[in-house]
């Protein structure tokens, strides 16, 4: 029996994915032509959240053509003959689905959360309590030149390091060891001063689609994306992980 490390480098191919309940969503995933379809499946559900039982999955050429239903789950993926380029059409048949309502996409579909005056007291590190140590003593202009002097300390925070990253340059992230691709190098006004990395996750680890709190810093597909700080990001030599690579057929 042969060990997948020893099959051609050619034995897989790079397919465009898109999905019937996500309008935004569009990923490049890489497969091997030796999966089944239900392991096709279940690395789509690792990405958009269908459910491999409610999922169908429909293969285009690159025109566009609508090639085959991939309805066979014990079928090798190759038996459809894909070719890089090609697009799998996720769709997905459950109405209670996780998909669907178009709360992953629409944000203002989300409660937003509020907290009370009571609990932001007992918070520490807070603007008030800032204000409060500066204590009523403290004049406008000694306030505005201590305030001065933090801007200019945090707006530099972790310049140096974000200056090693750059934008589709392939990374890690911790905790975790989460991998994926650098989207956004830069400040993000309303994260906090300094800098910030916007990554897209290659699994659905993230928290949004890169739009965060009204401003839109890079697009991926739906909680894929994440903004961290850049001493959490080790950028290199990371391909996605394929969780079939170490199986045998």
């Amino acid at each position: 029996m042969a060990s997948r490390l020893q099959l051609p480098a050619d034995d897989s191919v790079l397919i465009r994915v898109t999905h019937s309940n996500l309008k935004t969503f569009f990923s490049e995933v890489r497969f091997s032509l030796e999966s089944n379809v239900e392991a096709v499946k279940d690395k789509l559900w690792k990405k958009c959240g269908t459910a491999v039982t409610s999922m169908c999955l429909e293969l285009y050429d690159d025109t566009g053509a609508k090639l085959s239903d991939l309805n066979d789950n014990t079928r090798p993926f190759g038996f459809y003959s894909p070719l890089d380029g090609y697009r799998l059409h996720i769709i997905d048949l459950d109405p209670t689905s996780v998909t669907s309502g178009g709360w992953l996409e629409d944000t203002s579909l989300v409660e937003k959360y509020k907290i009370s005056d009571e609990a932001y007291d007992k918070l520490d590190g807070t603007y008030r309590k800032f204000k409060e140590k500066l204590g009523p003593r403290t004049n406008s202009a000694q306030a505005s030149k201590v305030s001065q002097q933090i801007s200019k300390t945090d707006d530099d925070y972790m310049k140096d390091i974000s200056m090693n990253i750059k934008v589709g340059d392939r990374c890690e992230v911790e905790p975790g060891e989460k991998r994926g691709v650098v989207k956004y190098v830069g400040k993000a006004e309303g994260l906090g001063a300094g800098f910030w990395v916007g990554i897209q996750y290659d699994e659905p680890l993230g928290k949004h689609d890169g739009l965060v709190k009204g401003t839109r810093f890079f697009e991926c597909p739906p909680l894929h994306g994440a903004m961290v700080r850049p001493d959490k990001v080790k950028v290199g030599d990371y391909p996605e992980r394929d969780p079939f690579e170490d199986e045998e057929i």
